[in-house]
């Protein structure tokens, strides 16, 4: 399926995960204007990679990645990005080493909504681990960290018990009621926002139902490859 002259194939780079995947996720293949192809690294689990930059770092993944996204170019992809937006780390040293456009993380969409927001949301997996090195990967400017406002699921409830715990069951009602959950705390502490970025790429099947009850305008990874594929069909 080709809908871009550009950017019609991308690679997903997968965490090594056995929890359901429903239409919107980044590993469910619906829905999305151009053909995604899959490759697990194998063995790298969200608990390894949803962590501080420091902490991820002293894991050393990046060869893993970079074998497995070799493996999605020589199938014939046009790009890469990553079933992980704390991924954003391995942005710079990805596209450094690869031969294809690389959007590891919807983060990237930061600096751009920064232009034109006085602050921008982003709800996470887990805000005690998503910080600075993070956003500066994703290229926001040291002096508009402080305009971010940031919220993580609870770690306790449906949605980051059954990722972070790679379970095979999920429930979908109480998984999107810890994530809208979420966004109401992040809307309270933040009432002026009208711009939220979905860091976690298991976030949007429940963007409807966010949008509904906040008001809010979301981003995810979704937009991010659709204005890829566009601006390469230019």
């Amino acid at each position: 399926m080709k809908t871009q002259a550009g950017l019609s194939r991308w690679g997903v780079l997968m965490l090594d995960t056995q929890f359901p995947r429903w239409r919107g996720d980044i590993g469910c293949p619906d829905e999305w204007p151009f053909e995604m192809v899959y490759q697990k690294v194998e063995g790298v689990l969200p608990t390894e990679i949803v962590k501080t930059a420091e902490s991820l770092r002293q894991l050393e993944v990046l060869p893993p990645f970079v074998q497995a996204a070799n493996q999605l170019i020589s199938r014939g992809v046009h790009g890469i990005t990553t079933s992980c937006g704390f991924l954003v780390l391995l942005q710079n040293e990805l596209q450094s080493v690869l031969t294809v456009p690389v959007r590891t993380s919807s983060l990237l969409l930061l600096p751009h909504l920064l232009l034109e927001n006085e602050t921008v949301g982003v709800l996470t997996m887990d805000d005690a681990v998503l910080g600075h090195a993070h956003f500066l990967a994703a290229g926001v400017l040291p002096q508009d960290l402080s305009r971010l406002r940031i919220q993580g699921v609870s770690p306790t409830e449906e949605f980051a018990r059954a990722i972070m715990g790679n379970q095979i069951q999920m429930n979908f009602d109480a998984a999107q009621k810890s994530v809208l959950s979420c966004a109401l705390l992040l809307q309270q502490k933040a009432p002026e926002l009208r711009h939220v970025v979905l860091e976690c790429t298991n976030m949007p099947p429940y963007a409807k139902a966010i949008e509904a009850a906040t008001g809010w305008h979301l981003h995810s990874l979704h937009q991010l490859l659709k204005a890829s594929s566009a601006e390469a069909s230019k």
